[in-house]
């Protein structure tokens, strides 16, 4: 094996030096050193290499491996291919390690086709195929004799056309399977997988099964057929059966199912259930939900609280949003729809709460659902106050333990975007100690500007840690977007365009090391290759598309554009006849505002000036009332002052 591993090296040496130099003026530093492991460009360094020749096995492995997107592009390698070679590079770690123990044949004769398989793909000469291919036999003729198939005096002659190899591979004691078969791996018998797709060969056919939740590949040898035998199921009723499936669903609730689903008195609307999915399938439950205005953020943000607390029973929730929401009781009037109430916190409230978790160490069970306005966190509340000859009081930020609520919501969240006022050093402290965070915001998410760092450090400080690395991830959004909007236009050659695009995200930093290699990356790229004709495909690919921002997982973005008419506000101008009452009303305001303003500013236009409380007086009286209350309170002090001067 070690002599065909050298024939290898000076294959993969040749194949390189005929393919890299087609990608890059310097090639040698940008497709061979920098894709080097740490390890192996310390070595070039100490040893001078200047050439492939002076690669070894292990090194030429890597940059295939590293380039394999460039090279792809350049001279079409199948896509199973870089599947090869990984495995051979399992292969090579396994013979620079042997052990003293003698390898099976099956298991070299595997590595040995593991090995052609690279050679063919590269077009190997054939002379190095030729050798290849007869260690192979050789190895089939171990396999033969040592399972007495093969007469020791016959056991030197074995060629591709003997027969001895079909009766190796006809082994009666062997299972030949088929598609939907469920097997074991005689390694790990306890491992039961089923069967999706064969593939035969002359020697030894080899099955995909599903393992894992991904397509792996195995020999026959390497499987065990499982006997399918009454005794081996237990049967159940249908009841018995609905009942084990709820047990589970119960036990290890799934991240493709919801338990918020018509749990609060809101109409169904399907994208209003984004929001959660993303929050329940992250890594840690903290999202931004950017949604435009009108589309439901509040609505959202309660179905994340019903489903949170069906799954994990959270028992406290923080709102804080601007006082404005407060005192219009916006968000509780909203969480009554969820059968969830909340109160509001004042300045005299909280600064009792933070006493009562001063003494117990803990948040008062009595306010766990909380509503605090942005206008209370000043210095006295975060840093403590003194005076008066009185013990200074405790701040928010030295409470020991500080309080910590199982979901924090921040409405209107774009307001701590300044990480020097005392509102952020608030909404951070917060977020740092509970255990979900949910930020809200109309206000247009520019992927890369500095607001939204601020935003995502204080969401996910562990993932978005400085400028540098936050600005290494969106470097890549910017032609993501740039494709998308080519899918979107679906004018001539989009496909061609959005690849192009797709180039240059791969040529980023964080392109190059994290996404151009993923499977999702390659699958919109295979698929932008294909002819797409119908809407449905295109649709489906800019989701595909929007799921490779370097954002994705953190935020939740919906336009009205993308939910159709749902959201469209139409006005509509209906004409009702005032009773004699109301008109009376209306036209006596407006004498009363008009000899106002006429004592007031003269011999200006008092028509103009009067436009809007018109257009509002013919609209709502009710609704004109609280901004009548103020116009008319400025406009008599003013016209005190007058008189009083004269």
């Amino acid at each position: 094996m070690n002599d065909l591993l050298q024939i290898a090296t000076k294959e993969l040496t040749l194949f390189l030096t005929n393919q890299l130099p087609a990608l890059s003026q310097d090639w040698w530093s940008s497709h061979v050193k920098d894709r080097l492991s740490f390890q192996q460009q310390r070595v070039l360094n100490e040893k001078g290499f200047s050439s492939l020749d002076d690669l070894d096995f292990a090194a030429l492995l890597r940059v295939i491996d590293q380039c394999w997107f460039e090279l792809s592009q350049k001279i079409n390698l199948p896509r199973e291919g870089r599947n090869w070679i990984k495995e051979l590079q399992t292969v090579r770690n396994k013979w620079a390690h042997l052990s003293a123990q003698t390898m099976d044949a099956s298991e070299v004769y595997r590595d040995i086709d593991t090995l052609e398989r690279v050679l063919e793909m590269i077009n190997a000469s054939s002379a190095s195929l030729a050798k290849v291919e007869m260690s192979k036999n050789n190895e089939l003729e171990k396999m033969a004799s040592s399972q007495g198939l093969l007469p020791k005096q016959n056991s030197a002659i074995l060629t591709e056309q003997s027969t001895i190899v079909s009766v190796a591979t006809n082994d009666a004691s062997q299972v030949t399977f088929k598609i939907g078969d469920i097997v074991s791996l005689r390694s790990d018998p306890s491992t039961i997988v089923p069967i999706i797709e064969v593939v035969q060969s002359d020697n030894e056919s080899r099955y995909i099964v599903f393992q894992d939740s991904k397509k792996v590949s195995y020999y026959q040898s390497q499987l065990n057929g499982i006997s399918d035998t009454e005794d081996s199921y237990t049967h159940l009723d249908l009841k018995s059966f609905h009942a084990y499936l709820t047990s589970i669903q119960l036990l290890s609730p799934s991240t493709s199912s919801l338990f918020s689903l018509r749990s609060g008195r809101v109409q169904f609307v399907p994208y209003q259930y984004r929001p959660v999915l993303k929050l329940i399938r992250a890594d840690r439950p903290r999202l931004l939900i950017a949604d435009e205005v009108g589309v439901g953020k509040t609505i959202e943000a309660g179905l994340i609280i019903k489903e949170l607390r069906a799954r994990t029973n959270i028992s406290s929730v923080l709102i804080i949003c601007p006082k404005a929401l407060v005192s219009e009781r916006k968000w509780f009037l909203e969480m009554k729809r969820f059968d969830e109430d909340f109160t509001a916190i004042d300045g005299p409230l909280l600064r009792h709460c933070l006493q009562e978790t001063d003494l117990d160490g803990e948040w008062p069970d009595k306010y766990a659902k909380a509503i605090m306005p942005f206008s209370l966190f000043d210095s006295d509340l975060l840093l403590g106050k003194t005076g008066g000859g009185k013990k200074k009081t405790e701040g928010l930020l030295s409470l020991d333990p500080p309080p910590k609520f199982d979901l924090v919501i921040v409405d209107e969240a774009h307001h701590i975007r300044n990480s020097e006022t005392y509102l952020h050093q608030a909404v951070r402290y917060f977020c740092d100690n509970a255990e979900a965070v949910i930020f809200l915001s109309a206000t247009p998410v520019q992927l890369g500007s500095k607001d939204l760092f601020t935003l995502l450090n204080v969401l996910r400080p562990d993932l978005i840690i400085d400028h540098a690395s936050f600005e290494q991830m969106a470097e890549p959004n910017k032609s993501i977007n740039i494709a998308i909007q080519h899918c979107r236009s679906a004018k001539e050659g989009w496909q061609n365009e959005a690849r192009q695009s797709l180039n240059q995200v791969a040529m980023t930093g964080w392109g190059e090391m994290f996404l151009r290699e993923s499977p999702a990356f390659q699958n919109i790229y295979d698929a932008l290759n294909d002819e797409i004709s119908d809407d449905a495909n295109r649709i489906s690919l800019i989701r595909s598309l929007e799921e490779l921002y370097t954002f994705s997982p953190l935020i939740n973005r919906t336009r009205r554009r993308d939910i159709g008419e749902f959201t469209s506000r139409k006005p509509e101008t209906l004409m009702i006849e005032f009773t004699p009452e109301q008109r009376n009303l209306h036209d006596d305001l407006l004498k009363l505002i008009a000899r106002i303003l006429t004592f007031s500013h003269g011999q200006q236009n008092v028509k103009f000036m009067m436009t809007t409380i018109r257009r509002q007086a013919a609209s709502c009286l009710y609704g004109l009332a609280p901004l009548l209350k103020n116009i008319l309170n400025g406009k008599l002090d003013s016209l005190e002052l007058m008189e009083a001067s004269h």
